[in-house]
């Protein structure tokens, strides 16, 4: 079935594009959750209008992304956690944690999927973490954990 997807959709493609998807998939789950419509002649024709809309919003957000990426580089994130005389955190430092330091300390929002943290960090230090903000938009995030 031919479908225009209304947002992103992993594997599939991105808003406003037309793809190819399973009739199953297609009717039991994106149609029913919002994120394509049937690729029907006059859905096709409004989609047509509605690209230069779709183009000027993922250059909005792009632009956003860039701005959010000067922020963070210019910062560094302090997290205090109680650690054991040889420096292992008795928790971790996840992305969750990351993300709400940057909130709270510098006014940063940012949602915890950007974070992009291989491992919880789990000693005191300084450690560099990857923000994926945008398709082609990565920031490093300069984090240091002390004992607090």
């Amino acid at each position: 079935m031919q479908v225009i997807l209304l947002k992103d959709v992993k594997g599939l493609g991105r808003a406003g594009e037309v793809a190819k998807a399973s009739d199953g998939y297609a009717r039991n789950k994106l149609i029913p959750q919002g994120l394509v419509m049937e690729a029907t002649p006059a859905n096709l024709k409004a989609l047509e209008k509605k690209k230069a809309e779709i183009e000027a919003q993922r250059a909005f957000d792009k632009q956003v992304a860039e701005e959010t990426k000067a922020k963070v580089e210019a910062v560094t994130v302090t997290i205090k956690s109680k650690a054991g005389e040889n420096g292992k955190l008795f928790g971790a430092i996840t992305a969750k944690d990351i993300a709400e330091a940057l909130e709270k300390d510098h006014k940063i929002f940012l949602d915890k999927k950007k974070v992009d943290l291989d491992a919880p960090i789990k000693s005191i230090g300084a450690t560099d973490v990857m923000l994926k903000l945008y398709t082609g938009v990565v920031a490093k995030c300069h984090v240091e954990v002390v004992n607090g």
